[in-house]
């Protein structure tokens, strides 16, 4: 199929464009057909020429603009018919991205891919925020969760956070009380430390801090929307504490 074009399945970062990788700005640069997550900053977008074509396919929690095997087919489609896709993709497309998905779609069908790594919304806002994920004195251990999963309760998350370990998770302000009331019930300490990290690595991120505990009051208090990360972990009481309280006062 020498007419086929090419999916990539390309890593936008948290959302700073200063944080895309230089292989993902020249494939954005130079794309005329971009398919892209809700969660892809605008100022990201502008970066693609004037007539490429943009195809929004955010997902909202249960708000999606088209289903998962429907972008899968979309992506297929269009590169059958001899056009390169550029899909963008928030963080890294391997993270919670569903690009493992995509690309075996687009193997399944006989279509060239390539996967282009992007800052993890973890990293980066993670290093907004100063909080170290691992640290000699604090963690060596790092574990990644989806908080919005199906089955909640009935996932084992003992040992994903404690003594010497950082739990990050994504997706998990709907599900801030269930997932306090089972890391305790798992036997985590109400008193572990916790940072809320909302819009991470943008001009309106907040960093919010308190205990185990307190997260889901956390949570509802200060009004946490998507996009956010929970970290959970000793290391975020070691996090710059004048850049949480800095970050509480500018959104009040």
């Amino acid at each position: 199929m020498a007419n086929t074009g090419t999916i990539y399945l390309v890593g936008a970062g948290p959302g700073d464009p200063d944080l895309l990788t230089l292989r993902a700005a020249r494939l954005i640069e130079g794309a005329q057909l971009i398919v892209h997550d809700g969660l892809v900053d605008p100022a990201i977008l502008d970066l693609a020429r004037a007539d490429a074509t943009l195809i929004s396919v955010a997902k909202r929690r249960s708000k999606h603009t088209l289903p998962q095997e429907d972008i899968c087919a979309l992506l297929v489609r269009e590169a059958l018919a001899g056009h390169d896709v550029i899909r963008l993709k928030g963080g890294d497309p391997l993270i919670f991205g569903r690009g493992g998905e995509e690309a075996e779609a687009a193997r399944a069908a006989g279509v060239p891919v390539e996967i282009v790594p992007g800052i993890s919304a973890a990293n980066g806002a993670a290093a907004a925020a100063q909080i170290a994920l691992t640290h000699r004195d604090a963690a060596s251990i790092v574990s990644f969760v989806a908080g919005q999963c199906k089955g909640l309760s009935d996932q084992d998350w003992a040992g994903l956070a404690g003594k010497g370990r950082t739990l990050v998770i994504y997706m998990g302000v709907k599900t801030a009380g269930q997932i306090a009331d089972k890391l305790m019930a798992d036997g985590l300490s109400p008193d572990m430390p916790v940072a809320v990290i909302e819009n991470g690595a943008r001009p309106e991120m907040r960093v919010l801090r308190g205990l185990l505990a307190g997260l889901p009051d956390l949570v509802e208090h200060e009004g946490v929307v998507s996009p956010a990360l929970i970290v959970i972990g000793e290391v975020t009481a070691r996090a710059d504490a004048h850049l949480a309280a800095t970050a509480m006062e500018a959104a009040q």
